[in-house]
């Protein structure tokens, strides 16, 4: 690995802080929403507001050189009138301070999922002015912080806070509708085109990307009826969010097959020119498993998620789009998802090709049930899982893709939205039930032990 390469670990502001109505924080519409329908939430999560210089310096000595975080919209901007809470960006400051202070690279996501409330009451994504006012708050952000971050990233995430809070109807606001979720998606895309144009009119330093939750698409088959499934199923997936950020264009056909049963015309021209003109320097990749499809056979559409950590519960249909399937020979999570680390190498090389622009890994991780009253949690499982993703990222890196980064997520248990705190993730464990005790895991040692080494004593294997 090359020496600048970056190696941390990844939270989002929800998950993580807690200290919900804490120092003029405004509700968030996962705080309305979690509160409304009594379910566990991230009031406290892992108390990172008060714990953040003993979770930093546990990164340095873990030997991690970098940490990726969110800022929380609502914890910077008061109210629609774009009011800014001091209080907010002190945090903020304070969390940067102190990763220059252990040598610890910032890498900031403007938005990871919490959305203000008194937006939400407007319309959410619906509303174009939520963009305007995204826009708003990234200007306030890079003027407050420019001098202290290289790397910014407007979005985490786009597929999944738009697919499950405005078509699957699991997350806020609740919706299943398609008309407003192609609505709600295309706001995010211009939103971000509207930062990353604010980001370059102020002439800040550093660099701007943007985060997708990657799943490369793999067919049952080689047929042209698999073939037409995978574009279906990579449109749906990956596309409308890389190919936009990254080439400034949503992918004509995507378009064009929308357009035979829905109203495209909120794409306005003005727009799709600031989309085209304003695109990212770097693609972030979250990987967690692929999507392996085949052609749709039957049925309506179904799209079920697992997030009671009971197996065989997810299924996904689009009709008349592709249907997902599982191998049979893999390995899945209680959670249903698969591990398949060659996705991740795949991927990262079609990726690369496809935009040629840096990429970091900028999530990576795998999710358990585990007893963390223990000294060290014995955590073999997840020790493999990152041997054989950070070998993946090696093989791409091999095959000629510029890959600047990995992020473990998560350095500590946090919240995991609608899977609570049990579905843990951490290298370092947290005990939610015992004052917040950080302990931790064995993966914590061997991450130290392989940044050290420069990934000189991965494990190295070659997929067929």
């Amino acid at each position: 690995m090359d020496k600048n390469f970056l190696w941390g670990g990844a939270t989002a502001s929800y998950q993580c802080e807690g200290a919900w109505n804490v120092d003029e924080k405004q509700e968030s519409m996962w705080d309305h929403y979690l509160h409304l329908q009594e379910l566990e939430n991230g009031d406290i999560a892992s108390d990172h507001y008060h714990r953040y210089e003993e979770d930093i310096r546990m990164m340095k000595e873990g030997g991690q050189t970098s940490y990726r975080f969110s800022l929380s919209w609502p914890r910077i901007i008061k109210n629609r009138e774009g009011e800014v809470n001091q209080k907010g960006l002190d945090f903020y400051h304070k969390i940067i301070d102190t990763c220059h202070k252990y040598d610890i690279e910032p890498f900031v996501t403007l938005y990871h999922w919490d959305l203000p409330q008194y937006w939400e009451e407007t319309g959410g994504w619906l509303n174009l002015d939520v963009c305007q006012a995204f826009e708003h708050f990234s200007e306030v952000c890079f003027k407050e912080f420019s001098d202290k971050i290289k790397f910014w990233t407007t979005f985490n995430e786009p597929k999944w806070f738009i697919v499950n809070g405005y078509f699957i109807g699991n997350y806020p606001p609740g919706l299943q509708n398609v008309q407003k979720t192609m609505i709600a998606a295309y706001h995010v895309m211009y939103a971000s085109a509207l930062s990353v144009r604010a980001f370059r009119a102020g002439n800040y330093p550093g660099q701007i990307g943007v985060v997708h939750s990657y799943t490369p698409v793999n067919g049952v088959n080689d047929s042209i009826e698999t073939k037409i499934a995978m574009r279906y199923a990579d449109n749906y997936c990956n596309n409308w969010i890389l190919d936009t950020a990254a080439k400034g264009e949503f992918p004509i056909d995507l378009v064009a097959k929308l357009s035979e049963s829905y109203d495209v015309s909120f794409m306005e021209e003005e727009h799709l020119s600031i989309i085209k003109q304003n695109t990212v320097d770097f693609i972030g990749l979250n990987y967690y498993a692929r999507t392996l499809v085949k052609p749709y056979t039957t049925g309506e559409t179904q799209l079920i998620f697992n997030h009671t950590g009971k197996k065989g519960e997810s299924k996904v249909v689009i009709k008349g789009w592709f249907e997902q399937v599982k191998d049979p020979n893999s390995e899945f999570t209680a959670w249903d998802t698969e591990i398949y680390p060659k996705g991740l190498e795949d991927g990262l090389i079609e990726a690369y090709e496809r935009y040629q622009l840096p990429i970091f890994v900028t999530e990576n991780g795998v999710g358990v049930r585990e007893d963390v009253t223990v000294d060290c949690v014995n955590d073999d499982y997840r020790i493999s899982f990152m041997n054989d993703h950070i070998n993946a990222i090696m093989n791409a890196q091999d095959a000629g893709c510029d890959i600047r980064g990995y992020y473990t997520w998560s350095p500590f248990d946090l919240y995991s939205w609608k899977n609570g705190c049990e579905k843990r993730y951490g290298l370092v464990a947290v005990d939610f039930d015992n004052n917040q005790i950080r302990k931790p895991k064995k993966s914590y040692y061997w991450f130290k032990e392989i940044i050290e080494s420069q990934a000189k004593l991965i494990q190295r294997k070659k997929y067929n």
